[in-house]
């Protein structure tokens, strides 16, 4: 922004009134960008389509550990053997375990 040097100084009298009258008119145009809920209130009336899984039972096939994959020893994730950072006494660690 430029500033005019030439144009005539307010003295403080001035500069204190026009920075109340300034500020009371920016808090009435202002607006809260904050919105004021409840979230206990809000989830309450929110009900999710077939969200009584009470009676459902999870049907997952397991696998046992390919001859090509490992467990690692720190995070107990099965990984491919291209991942194995290390071996120590039997147990496998993987490359983002040790990295």
């Amino acid at each position: 922004m430029a500033t005019d040097y030439d144009a005539p100084r307010k003295n403080d009298d001035d500069v204190n009134e026009d920075s109340i009258e300034e500020l009371k008119n920016r808090s009435n145009n202002r607006q809260s960008a904050v919105v004021d809920e409840d979230e206990a209130e809000a989830a309450e009336g929110f009900e999710l389509p077939g969200a009584d899984l009470s009676d459902e039972e999870l049907q997952v096939r397991v696998l046992p550990a390919q001859s090509d994959e490992f467990t690692c020893a720190s995070c107990f994730l099965v990984r491919h053997r291209s991942q194995v950072a290390r071996e120590e006494n039997g147990q496998f660690f993987c490359t983002d375990c040790e990295g």
